[in-house]
């Protein structure tokens, strides 16, 4: 049977995008943005990440930080983990994908790909080791493998805990194990049909007694039909002995990463919002999570705007729909989120890192990079810093995209990048 070429559609789409609207110069960021009205078109606009190597070149850091490559030739890095005795855990991989439904599906995927990795997904969990705390991690080895698209991480009760991409389950640990003792426990299945939106987040309450789960949406705008957005666009609270569960927090179409708050114990995630309302619409954000939270999904976002093409609407819904507390542009794909300290001096000690992957929908790209958010008596105040540049080129070479920030208690942020299958340490210089 002879196979049908993509070329033709995805050229199609490629000038149906370019006809449309170009925007891209208005991005809403902080505590109050100003959103502009939606625009629909056939298509959205595309803009292909183009990968390149590194070579001899480096991100771009701040002045007064260091930034050197501890790992290199990973296999998909997503999130990282640091732990107790200063062993840093990777995990890598890469789902299947959804079923593409529709023949927007088709093109968005192909689009997409031509902007990501060709090395296969590990589906294991690497450990990195600096041994004389030099930043320079001398080992690095498979501490378990044969993982599905593992995600999210987080360690307590001397367990580390792994969110496959259908299944959260845990290791036995011991401080100083270069490999697992054997093959995981399973703590709860987790919702995998269809996993347009497959990343599992992960965080743990500081007393270790609940873990707490993100699970994206299906679809963009329930385009799939309500029947397969049960338990998902929420974050899950699961009870780390017995594997119970419940919603904590429902209406968060795509909750990336989870953070817990230092000192308040405070819930916090980073959350990619719908596409297709234009370049400018609609931020994705951080915000607090509030046990028995709505948040919009899928009728409203950034509290009462109704998105007009949901259908039926539920006006109970929108008005009770919480606005996030920080808008952090439109389709920068934030995929990674971490409390910063002391450690990391003065200008970024109190606020939150945010690793933003890239757009690909999108005339004019953002994203890209890592930011600093600062924080001023708990919450977020101020215009976000850039702290992590250099990923991507004007002229649409990309050399890398970052996704899980981890900060190490040493004084340094983790960085993930999935697309050089590189992992990063950023460092205040001594």
């Amino acid at each position: 049977m002879k196979r049908l070429s993509l070329l033709p559609l995805v050229g199609a789409a490629l000038l149906l995008s370019a006809c449309g609207d170009e925007g891209g110069n208005t991005q809403a960021y902080g505590t109050d943005p100003k959103l502009p009205e939606p625009q629909r078109g056939l298509l959205p606009s595309m803009k292909i990440a183009e990968p390149t190597a590194w070579g001899d070149q480096k991100p771009t850091v701040p002045e007064g930080y260091t930034v050197s490559a501890i790992a290199t030739d990973m296999q998909i890095p997503r999130q990282t983990l640091v732990l107790p005795n200063g062993d840093i855990l990777v995990a890598e991989g890469r789902a299947k994908g959804a079923p593409k439904l529709k023949p927007k599906d088709v093109i968005a995927g192909y689009i997409k790909a031509k902007g990501t990795t060709k090395v296969k997904g590990g589906d294991r969990l690497s450990l990195l080791r600096d041994a004389d705390g030099d930043g320079v991690y001398e080992l690095k080895t498979v501490f378990a493998d044969k993982l599905n698209a593992p995600y999210g991480l987080a360690f307590a009760n001397n367990k580390i805990y792994v969110a496959n991409q259908d299944e959260l389950v845990s290791f036995d640990y011991k401080e100083g194990q270069t490999t697992a003792g054997g093959p995981p426990a399973s703590l709860t299945k987790l919702p995998s049909e269809i996993n347009h939106h497959w990343t599992k987040a992960l965080t743990v309450s500081p007393d270790g007694r609940f873990l707490y789960v993100g699970i994206g949406s299906n679809s963009n705008i329930t385009e799939r039909g309500m029947e397969v957005e049960a338990d998902r666009a929420m974050v899950w609270r699961i009870d780390a002995e017995t594997g119970a569960h419940k919603p904590y927090a429902t209406g968060l179409r795509n909750p990336t990463a989870l953070a817990i708050q230092p000192g308040s114990g405070q819930l916090w995630a980073v959350v990619n919002e719908r596409d297709e309302l234009g370049p400018d619409l609609v931020p994705d954000y951080l915000t607090s999570v509030k046990e028995g939270g709505f948040y919009g999904w899928p009728y409203s976002y950034w509290g009462q705007n109704v998105d007009t093409r949901v259908m039926p609407q539920d006006p109970k819904k929108v008005a009770a729909a919480i606005k996030p507390d920080y808008a952090l542009g439109s389709h920068v794909a934030a995929l990674g989120v971490a409390f910063s300290r002391p450690e990391m001096g003065a200008k970024f000690a109190d606020g939150v890192f945010v690793g933003e992957h890239g757009s690909w929908n999108r005339a004019q790209p953002v994203g890209y990079k890592v930011i600093f958010v600062p924080f001023s008596n708990g919450r977020p105040a101020g215009q976000p810093v850039e702290f992590v540049t250099g990923f991507r080129d004007a002229d649409g070479k990309t050399r890398g995209r970052p996704v899980g920030v981890t900060v190490d208690p040493r004084g340094a942020l983790i960085v993930a990048d999935d697309l050089a299958n590189i992992v990063w340490r950023v460092a205040r210089k001594q």
